[in-house]
């Protein structure tokens, strides 16, 4: 069976490359190859944080299958360039077209502000990304503390993610008198994929730092632009205070998600043993499963190893 992981790097390697050209050129012969209303779900991110879309996903729409990709070797996206992040993602949605997918959600935060409306033009299924339903949670939230006047709402998100100003417009087109105030967080990912604890000194020390500026604006409500970020959500949210509210996209995805399969027809019909979930990255390292478990809050299997070399050569999409 192709998806049962190994130990041996180099079998997984020849597997998965000689199962990609059976399976692209069976592709060829079918174009678009959208998935059916029982195809499988495909959700990518730049490492392990996007296991919290899952979890969402899951919770929201326990009879989908679920394939997650998540690209552990090149992380993290969010101190790269826009075109590097844009090639990555190409290659990492390629490989999930492989398994026949009905949609693709770009678990990524990163990917999302910067390479998103490219990859839905590319791509022959709906690709949703996390953060425009980030966005619309955040505007809705504050309206509902202070309904009238200028309101001033924070985001934690990688250097790409601020740099590209995307949260920044999708807040501006909901509401105008929302002003976005984002702190670029550089250290966030590696730490939690180091698997460092909430309660490390080090964590601490570097959440108080990011955090002092955005504290003192009392925000109604401080967007988690990265999906790694929910890992270390009870720290910020103490440290901002309890007029804060932390508003974690994976769930407004998920409903977003839901909605569209809804709308194009394509909802699971119902399995009496729920959906399954498979899971690909391109470094497992020894912490997948620490990490898989913080992130998910239960375990899963080992993953397939996917070599990265594999996604820089492969087929484009036909």
């Amino acid at each position: 069976m192709l998806w049962q992981c190994g130990t041996d790097r180099r079998e997984l390697g020849w597997i998965w490359y000689s199962w990609e050209f059976m399976v692209l050129e069976k592709m060829e012969n079918q174009p678009g190859c959208i998935g059916d209303a029982t195809s499988p779900i495909g959700v990518f991110d730049s490492g392990l944080g996007g296991l919290t879309v899952v979890q969402a996903l899951h919770r929201h729409l326990p009879d989908e299958s679920l394939i997650y990709f998540g690209d552990s070797a090149r992380l993290p996206y969010g101190t790269k360039s826009p075109r590097t992040v844009l090639q990555f993602a190409r290659q990492c949605l390629r490989f999930l077209m492989q398994m026949n997918p009905k949609l693709l959600v770009v678990a990524c935060n990163t990917v999302s502000a910067t390479a998103l409306s490219e990859l839905q033009n590319e791509f022959s299924v709906p690709v949703i990304g996390v953060l425009e339903p980030g966005a619309e949670a955040a505007v809705r939230l504050a309206r509902r503390q202070r309904p009238i006047g200028d309101c001033a709402i924070g985001l934690l998100a990688t250097e790409a993610t601020i740099a590209s100003r995307a949260y920044v417009h999708a807040v501006s087109r909901r509401d105008s008198a929302v002003h976005l105030v984002g702190r670029a967080c550089p250290l966030l990912v590696p730490m939690i994929e180091e698997g460092r604890a909430e309660d490390s000194p080090v964590v601490q020390a570097v959440l108080a730092e990011y955090l002092a500026p955005l504290k003192s604006l009392n925000p109604p409500a401080l967007i988690l632009g990265c999906t790694h970020y929910p890992i270390y959500a009870k720290t910020i949210s103490r440290l901002m205070g309890p007029l804060t509210t932390l508003v974690d996209s994976a769930d407004q995805t998920a409903l977003v998600v839901r909605e569209k399969l809804h709308t194009m027809g394509a909802l699971h019909p119902g399995s009496p043993d729920g959906g399954t979930l498979t899971c690909y990255v391109t470094d497992q390292g020894q912490r997948f499963e620490s990490l898989a478990n913080r992130f998910l809050g239960r375990s899963i299997a080992q993953p397939v190893w996917v070599d990265p070399e594999m996604l820089e050569t492969a087929v484009t999409e036909k």
